[in-house]
């Protein structure tokens, strides 16, 4: 059985979604396309520019929802509710009450809903996890994440909704909130978190340029997380880092792709040929992960399991990002659970427009 797909929103990651759908034509086919900008999709398949037209005449098993961050819940919540299985770009919404509504949707309707972190399925994370998993690190002291990117003012006039807390938030929600993901993954519950965010260099948008965390899991792990689009005058790196009593590891490159350092004191495996065969060298920041998270979903669908990355993994991350943004907002630590939150709150706090 072949799951009949359509993509809404053809922009800037789009690419990446279209590749991966080929590349697993074995369980999947594209059938149509919805962009506001109907030039932008590609030629040779069923193109609309309203979604809710292209759902009912089409009617796709699953959709992949690639439009601006603060339109995903609502056409989340509608495909749901009308008959289709949900991939959502990262984040899975701007607040902690939309996430909530379409996880409830998913469950109602039995559909499943995917968030596309697609990092946790690069090579290095896959192995990182493996080796965390078979408690190869001994007691683990901390988790370091940094994201050092350069984002100019171009970026964002190229799409207006970037940068706004109704439709987007800062580099935090953005651009870093893949390595948060994976701090939150390999940290687990997330108990405190207290941070300070800033926008320094980016007077023409609203939300952070950047944004430093110390995070403090429930299990007494502690996290450093660092997000940033200030770097000059290009991007510099993303990079995890894991320090254990019996292991230290530090993942980099453009999407955290590449495995500097390997060692633990079992010396179950040769650091230098696992930094090779779990090395990638891909094109952009979006790395490789599409086609094996496309992959598992499918494989959830078919099979009637949950995907790695389901609706409450999407939301652990957004949680994490707001309360970063709630912290900024209070100047004090936030425990978690979030009852609630959103982007939105944050309107103002910087007073640059």
């Amino acid at each position: 059985m072949k799951l009949r797909v359509a993509i809404i929103g053809t922009g800037r990651v789009s690419p990446n979604h279209f590749a991966a759908i080929e590349a697993l034509s074995d369980k999947l086919t594209l059938i149509a396309a919805c962009d506001l900008a109907e030039e932008r999709i590609p030629q040779g398949i069923p193109c609309y520019t309203c979604y809710k037209e292209m759902m009912s005449v089409e009617k796709p098993d699953l959709v992949a929802i690639a439009t601006d961050s603060g339109s995903h819940a609502e056409i989340g919540l509608y495909c749901l509710n009308h008959g289709a299985h949900c991939i959502i770009e990262k984040p899975i919404a701007l607040s902690i009450s939309d996430a909530d509504r379409l996880i409830s949707a998913a469950e109602a309707n039995s559909k499943i809903l995917a968030v596309c972190h697609q990092n946790r399925f690069n090579k290095s994370i896959q192995k990182i996890r493996e080796a965390y998993d078979n408690g190869r690190f001994g007691k683990l002291s901390h988790i370091a994440a940094h994201v050092r990117w350069c984002r100019n003012e171009e970026y964002y006039t190229q799409a207006p909704w970037r940068g706004k807390w109704s439709t987007d938030g800062g580099c935090l929600m953005n651009q870093c909130i893949h390595n948060a993901d994976i701090l939150r993954w390999l940290i687990g519950d997330i108990e405190e978190v207290f941070a300070y965010t800033n926008n320094v260099q980016h007077s023409y948008i609203e939300g952070e340029d950047l944004g430093l965390a110390l995070i403090k899991g429930k299990n007494g792990v502690l996290g450093l997380f660092e997000g940033t689009v200030n770097t000059y005058d290009k991007n510099l790196e993303e990079t995890l880092y894991i320090f254990g009593e019996k292991g230290t590891v530090k993942a980099a490159g453009t999407s955290v792709n590449i495995l500097e350092e390997w060692k633990f004191a079992d010396n179950h495996d040769d650091p230098e040929d696992i930094k090779t065969k779990y090395r990638e060298n891909p094109p952009n920041v979006y790395g490789f992960g599409h086609t094996p998270f496309y992959a598992d979903v499918a494989n959830a669908i078919l099979s009637g399991k949950q995907p790695l990355i389901d609706g409450y993994e999407g939301k652990y991350a957004l949680e994490l990002i707001l309360a970063i943004y709630k912290s900024k907002k209070t100047g004090q630590p936030v425990r978690l659970p979030l009852d609630d939150f959103s982007s939105s709150e944050m309107e103002g706090i910087f007073c640059n427009l």
